[in-house]
């Protein structure tokens, strides 16, 4: 998939920015946001990951969105591109979801992906 330079590297919905503010709000008060990153991880090859962000650190991309703040880690951009961050809820599972144009393949489990 080709990106124009308007495309955006991470697109966050409402629900994902409303559940970002109540973890935010529960956390330390030293938490600025959330960091978005990959890790080389499952049978598919990478995963995303989401932690607290205690600091921007050099050269992180900042998306501040219904004053949430989400922290893009560098390394993840190319993997990233276009892709929107959404969270779900049902009986048994809570987790941000990617929706990523990138992605090549999954698992079976959809724990990881891969990109070409």
């Amino acid at each position: 998939m080709l990106f124009d330079k308007d495309t955006s590297i991470l697109s966050i919905t409402d629900r994902a920015s409303e559940r970002v503010q109540e973890l935010v709000k529960k956390a330390d008060s030293d938490v600025i946001g959330l960091r978005v990153g990959i890790k080389t991880a499952g049978c598919s090859g990478l995963q995303y990951q989401v932690e607290f962000a205690k600091e921007q650190k050099p050269f992180e991309d900042s998306i501040d969105v219904n004053g949430v703040r989400v922290l893009i880690d560098p390394a993840a951009v190319m993997f990233l591109i276009g892709s929107e961050m959404d969270w779900a809820e049902d009986k048994f599972n809570s987790t941000f979801i990617f929706n990523n144009p990138n992605e090549t393949a999954k698992c079976g489990c959809g724990e990881s992906f891969s990109v070409s």
